[in-house]
């Protein structure tokens, strides 16, 4: 089990950039992939973002040329900078870890952190 804390959203005017911030309290990410979804009210949670543990990306088509994942040399922690931020965006932002990671799929994910709010406001 790895812990996972999210940290960096908040509130940000359309067309605004936010970056999010995922550490795993203890240790490094290491051998793991990283991966951001999000869920707005009423919406299942869906895919934003991966990176795998030797730095492979994938996007959801909704954010690719947006979002940017990335991670820290020292593997520490990952980021997801959101820019040209949209209403649409606004949800609970949620890190996710599983070994060498990088899918899409929720289900492949076996960490989670609790979430960091993101309101985008028009």
């Amino acid at each position: 089990q790895v812990q996972l804390v999210e940290s960096g959203g908040g509130l940000v005017q359309s067309g605004g950039s936010l970056t999010l911030s995922c550490v795993a309290p203890g240790r490094t990410f290491t051998n793991l992939g990283v991966g951001w979804f999000r869920q707005a009210p009423a919406h299942e949670r869906e895919f934003v973002a991966a990176i795998s543990w030797h730095g492979n990306t994938n996007y959801a088509d909704a954010v690719e040329g947006r979002f940017t994942i990335f991670k820290d040399n020292s593997e520490k922690t990952v980021y997801l900078q959101l820019n040209s931020l949209r209403p649409e965006d606004t949800a609970v932002y949620y890190c996710a870890a599983a070994l060498f990671g990088g899918s899409a799929v929720r289900n492949d994910w076996p960490n989670w952190g609790r979430g960091t709010q993101v309101t985008v406001s028009t």
